[in-house]
Formats: structure tokens, C-alpha cells, sequence
């Protein structure tokens, strides 16, 4: 069993879908979670009040990752709330906005796409830096970043995903520049790469019913995916069973795209 006690964990996006399976998987195993959120103020309560009910501590914090005040004071609160430390970075936060072909997309739709789910882990990852290298100075302890990129990052996702798609790839890519630069200072940047995964909020919003069912019969393991497959993925990520374990993408999605 993965013994996170005592770890202090910032989860971006953790009030619903993925995120929050991520904030309540991090704490069943003793970690204590900041639960960031963006509009959802009450998943975010109720993913802290589940927290708190594992007898772990947790915090729900709001702020806008497209906005890089909102990040610096996300920052701020999760120090005040662990003393200045950090060990988990989860960057779940991310959205496709909306579907669009290159001929339907504007210029501000490109931008935010690509700010929500690639400019925002770049203004997270470094607002939380310094928290991070405060547990790994001393080189006993490892800080640990993980990303959140889409099996779109290799497939070019379905219709309409092509900001998205390339957003994912980007945070791929840049899981692997961050992980070169950060090994110096005992910081592992690893990500995880989810496929259909069902009962969020993303495939809710996004997909079709009919789309769900024939995206499913691709499956090799003829099933979607559960948001606690994600997050047992991370959970391997974020501890001592993964500390030489840095750059590397973790695919979960059944086997629908393989390297």
C-alpha cells in the first residue's frame, strides 16, 4: 500500500471529474490536499468535507489559471495553509472550451485553449516552485509534478479538438524539458495521458451518447475508463515507488493507443 503521510498536495481542478478523484485517492493514502477550483465552489467544499472525514486536512481555494494574480495568490494560500512546503503538484486543470474546425476558429477561442491547458501548468508549475523545492533541498525528499495531457496529444483528437490536441502535446513536450531542468533540484515532472474516461464532466459536455458507445467498441479492453484509473496512476507518480522515474507519460486508456 503507497503511504503518502504527512505529504502536503496541491490538486488544480479538483472539485469534479478527474481532479476530484485525484484530490480523495492522494488523501486515502495521508496526504493532506489544497483542492484548487475555478467556478465549481461547492464540488471543491465537498471534496475538502470527504478529505476532512479521512481525517486529513484540506482547503478549497479559487482562482482563475488564466489569470496569473489569481496563480500567485493560489500559491500564496497553499503556502500559508502548509508552512511554506509543497511535495505533490497535480496540474489536472484543463479544458477544451469548445469544438471547432481551423475555418470555425477564432483567434481568442486558439488562445484560450492553449492558455487553459498549457500556459496555466506554466504559471502554476512556477508559482509553486519554490514551495516544491523547500521539501527536496536537502535531497532526501523528492518534489513531485504531475501533468495532465489526453491521448488527443497522439491522435489529434476527434472532431473539432485540433487547439486542444495540440495543447495536450505541448504539455507532453514540455513534461519532458520541465523534468530535465527541475532533476537538479530533486523534482520529478512526470504525466498522465487519459483516453475515454467516462463519468466526467469533459465527455458529459463533449461527447454524444452514440460517440461514447462507438469510442468504447475501439477499446481494446472494451470498457471507458473510471476517473479512479487516473488517479491511481498518479498516486503511483507521487510516491517513493516512482522516484526514478522522471519525463515519462503514462497512458490510460485501455489499450485504444499504445507505443
Amino acid at each position: 500500500m503507497i503511504d503518502l503521510y504527512g505529504k502536503k498536495a496541491l490538486v488544480t481542478g479538483g472539485g469534479t471529474g478527474i481532479g476530484r478523484s485525484i484530490a480523495l485517492t492522494l488523501a486515502e493514502a495521508g496526504a493532506d490536499v489544497v483542492v484548487h477550483y475555478g467556478k465549481n465552489r461547492e464540488g471543491a467544499e465537498d471534496v475538502v468535507r470527504l478529505i476532512d472525514e479521512l481525517g486529513r486536512k484540506g482547503r478549497a481555494v479559487q482562482a482563475d489559471v488564466l489569470k496569473s494574480g489569481d496563480i500567485e495568490s493560489l500559491a500564496a494560500e497553499t503556502a500559508a495553509f502548509f508552512n511554506g512546503e509543497l511535495d505533490i503538484l497535480v496540474n489536472n486543470a484543463g479544458h477544451m472550451v469548445q469544438r471547432a474546425t481551423i475555418e470555425e476558429m477564432s483567434e481568442e477561442l486558439w488562445h484560450k485553449v492553449i492558455d487553459v491547458n498549457v500556459t496555466s501548468t506554466f504559471l502554476v508549475t512556477k508559482a509553486a516552485l519554490p514551495l516544491l523545492k523547500s521539501v527536496s533541498k536537502d535531497g532526501k525528499s523528492d518534489g513531485k509534478v504531475v501533468n495532465m495531457t489526453s491521448v488527443a496529444a497522439h491522435n489529434g483528437g476527434g472532431p473539432g479538438a485540433s487547439a486542444y490536441a495540440a495543447s495536450k502535446a505541448a504539455v507532453l513536450t514540455y513534461s519532458k524539458a520541465l523534468a530535465k531542468e527541475l532533476a537538479p533540484s530533486h523534482i520529478t515532472v512526470n504525466a498522465v495521458s487519459p483516453g475515454y474516461i467516462g463519468n466526467t464532466p469533459f465527455h458529459n459536455t463533449f461527447s454524444t451518447a452514440e460517440g461514447r458507445t462507438n469510442t468504447i467498441k475501439t477499446i481494446p479492453l472494451q470498457r471507458g475508463g473510471e476517473p479512479e484509473d487516473v488517479a491511481g496512476a498518479v498516486l503511483y507518480l507521487v510516491s517513493d515507488l516512482a522516484g526514478f522515474l522522471t519525463g515519462e507519460t503514462i497512458e490510460i486508456n485501455g489499450g485504444m493507443y499504445m507505443r
